[in-house]
């Protein structure tokens, strides 16, 4: 893999060039950063064709792009927490901050551009890290609202600089779960859990063809 500051092809995310945007480019992914961060350090891994779902890509592919996020999150980790160096004494927490990674995964779950993407987040502690005082993650609401309408802006930005709207209608957002109160949730048994476990394993076999 290797980086690059200027790609020297054209690269784009779903139908918008991004070329200049782009900062990690490898045979098969790109990283760039967001139009709109939803907080600093916000950036988006892609594989450079334009597959609308994870299950569309190969597997090189598919490897090719997390190992790209591993690589774009080692950067940011150094970027916003300093020097990355394991403790002997917590050696599990050898982070000074922490990330979140996401996918929306068709538009159902919110995606505004019909191309694979991962979110990736640095949460920086005493900056963007999530408050102890909530149990809710005001993340996840600005990720399923405008804020986090990454095709609606690449559409304003498109826009802005052709004075013509050549992508169709402005991408809407979406893909926000509904509220669940945990005290209403009641376990399940462990016969209605190894039930779904059979199911499951019964398609998953179908599926690879066992």
């Amino acid at each position: 893999m290797s980086s690059t500051t200027a790609p020297p092809e054209k690269i784009f995310f779903g139908p918008f060039d991004v070329s200049t945007q782009v900062f990690y480019s490898t045979k098969h992914s790109f990283a760039l950063v967001n139009i709109k961060p939803l907080m600093p350090g916000h950036v988006l891994v892609c594989p450079k064709k334009a597959y609308r779902r994870l299950t569309d890509m190969g597997a090189d592919e598919v490897l090719d792009l997390f190992a790209s996020v591993q690589v774009v999150q080692r950067m940011l980790a150094a970027y916003y927490f300093g020097e990355v160096t394991a403790r002997e004494d917590d050696a599990n927490d050898c982070y000074k901050g922490s990330f979140n990674i996401a996918i929306q995964d068709g538009p159902e779950a919110g995606q505004t551009v019909p191309h694979v993407h991962v979110h990736i987040l640095p949460r920086i502690r005493g900056a963007t890290a999530k408050s102890a005082l909530t149990e809710a993650d005001e993340l996840y609401e600005k990720m399923a609202e405008e804020p986090g309408n990454v095709g609606g802006q690449q559409w304003d930005a498109a826009l802005a600089a052709a004075h013509t709207s050549q992508f169709g209608d402005r991408p809407q957002p979406g893909g926000k779960f509904p509220k669940i109160e945990d005290s209403t949730r009641e376990p399940r048994t462990m016969v209605e859990m190894e039930a779904e476990t059979a199911a499951f394993r019964e398609t998953i076999n179908k599926v690879l063809g066992k």
